[in-house]
């Protein structure tokens, strides 16, 4: 433990996800103290059967979802039922998520723990294998089809859930939009590799199907963002900035739609486009 006690390691109470900081703030030629609501950024170990699987600088918030979503898109588990327990330990160097699975799923930790190194904040800064950053995606369903409109209020209503970046503009989110239900869920980090995992967790826990709704984000589409939504079964992307080549390759390969620069009524549709109608136009016709 380089000399740690460990008691004292243990005993850390869980870190708020905003926190005020001091700052002096220039508005023109006049200067004042003050203060901004910022974002917590901790580090989060993955712990699979007592070994640390990839440690991530997380917002800590939602941490059950982060671990049982990042489980998921990175193929540890394929269901809940393959988690025996899961803890939240916060300690004074950051919070451990310790999750018991099933013999049975051994082999795929032990194959997937190969495959990372270190540190993976960024999302593929940890993948020592060329061909596992480079892996493909399962197929996406191909029966759900959405209209225009329905991509223009789902993105709208994306900021009504984005509680932490109201408070700091300084976090990513990524929502679940279905035509039924509207806004479903929303989870947010510092960074966008962990708002995704935290959402596929989300709608994990609660039985949410990702292939009945549009899968939002709020940062560009680098294709590990593809990856895991593919992993989660989500017919449809839909993002505010704009898609990397590789993430369009991939979407188009694995058949995800992916929607992106959306702002405001426009939209770019970058790969199979046919899941998008424009009902109003085809009544008017």
């Amino acid at each position: 433990m380089n000399g740690l006690d460990c008691d004292a390691v243990f005993t850390a109470a869980a870190p708020e996800p905003v926190v005020d900081a001091s700052c002096v703030a220039y508005r023109g030629v006049v200067s004042a103290a003050s203060s901004r609501r910022v974002p917590e950024e901790t580090a989060v170990a993955f712990t699979f059967g007592g070994t640390t699987h990839a440690v991530m600088m997380a917002t800590p918030a939602d941490l059950e979802d982060f671990a049982l979503g990042f489980a998921f898109t990175e193929g540890v588990i394929s269901s809940l039922d393959e988690v025996e327990s899961l803890d939240v330990v916060p300690t004074t160097l950051g919070v451990e998520l310790r999750m018991a699975l099933p013999a049975g799923r051994a082999e795929t930790y032990a194959a997937r723990r190969r495959s990372m190194a270190g540190p993976t904040g960024c999302g593929l800064c940890g993948v020592e294998s060329l061909g596992e950053a480079m892996r493909g995606a399962p197929r996406v369903p191909k029966r759900a089809l959405f209209d225009r409109r329905e991509i223009v209020d789902a993105m709208e209503r994306l900021s009504s859930g984005q509680a932490f970046n109201a408070e700091t503009r300084a976090v990513h989110a990524a929502g679940f939009w279905t035509p039924a239900r509207g806004l479903v869920a929303v989870r947010e980090d510092v960074g966008r590799h962990n708002a995704l995992d935290k959402l596929a967790g989300a709608l994990l826990r609660e039985g949410t199907p990702a292939g009945e709704g549009l899968v939002l984000l709020t940062s560009r589409v680098s294709v590990e963002l593809i990856q895991k939504a593919a992993r989660m079964g989500a017919p449809v992307v839909v993002a505010i900035s704009a898609p990397t080549a590789a993430a369009i390759r991939l979407a188009e390969s694995c058949g995800a739609t992916l929607v992106a620069v959306a702002r405001g009524r426009d939209f770019e549709v970058f790969t199979h486009a046919d899941r998008i109608t424009d009902r109003a136009a085809a009544h008017v016709a």
